[in-house]
């Protein structure tokens, strides 16, 4: 249980300091920038984009832990695709005589609870909203995919202490905007950025970065989103 707490701890911790600024570190920039040049699958640009996170300060296991976070939205292929990828920059950039940052682990979950009742709780955290009520729309009609989302989603890859929820939720934002057409689950995570601590100035810069990495159409469409999100929280 000690270990649980500390993850808390430290993930609230972290969301607090996110939410005492105003915009957007370089490393989180960076973060969107690859998250959603991964899940586009331009492995070209994909290349420039890991040097320049990297160079930003990204430890190799942050990276490494946001292109595997993002398989959960766009798959596999497009991860391990990513992540051979970021293998190919890391052996040119250690053949320049760049000793990149490996980072910390993640920590070990001594937490005895069933993985359902850890995830239930890490969404409540996220959402702010408690999961004890009946299973509704999806959950109803595919219990197991609510099982799914609990057990792995939700313990297996966010208790991951690698990676903030904020900076989670900004990799997710990011793969959503990138693969489009799924405008109710980019909603949810847009409130879940407000509630870890993401501020609305944050949130639009996102949207600069998005427009810069994907392209017009794409961060067009994000904007639409991230308004209502707004207006809607006023």
């Amino acid at each position: 249980m000690v270990v649980f707490f500390s993850l808390t701890s430290f993930h609230g911790k972290a969301q607090n300091e996110t939410g005492n600024n105003k915009v957007l570190t370089e490393k989180q920039q960076n973060l969107i920038s690859i998250a959603a040049i991964t899940a586009k699958g331009d492995l070209q640009a994909l290349k420039p984009a890991l040097s320049k996170g990297l160079d930003a300060g990204l430890t190799v296991n942050q990276i490494k832990e946001a292109i595997v976070h993002l398989y959960a939205y766009c798959g596999f292929p497009r991860s391990i695709r990513g992540l051979q990828t970021f293998m190919e920059v890391l052996d040119e950039r250690e053949a320049k005589g760049i000793n990149d940052v490996i980072g910390a682990d993640a920590s070990p979950i001594s937490d005895e609870r069933t993985k359902y009742e850890r995830g239930k709780d890490v969404l409540e955290e996220l959402t702010g909203v408690p999961q004890d009520g009946p299973r509704t729309g999806y959950s109803a009609f595919a219990p197991e995919i609510e099982i799914f989302l609990k057990e792995h989603l939700f313990a297996d890859i966010f208790e991951r202490d690698v990676l903030t929820y904020a900076e989670r939720e900004l990799v997710t934002i990011s793969v959503i905007s990138s693969i489009g057409k799924a405008e109710p689950m980019l909603r949810s995570h847009l409130n879940i950025c407000l509630n870890v601590g993401l501020t609305p100035e944050q949130l639009q810069q996102l949207i600069t970065v998005l427009k810069s990495t994907l392209g017009k159409k794409e961060a067009k469409a994000a904007q639409k989103v991230v308004n209502e999100v707004l207006e809607n929280n006023l």
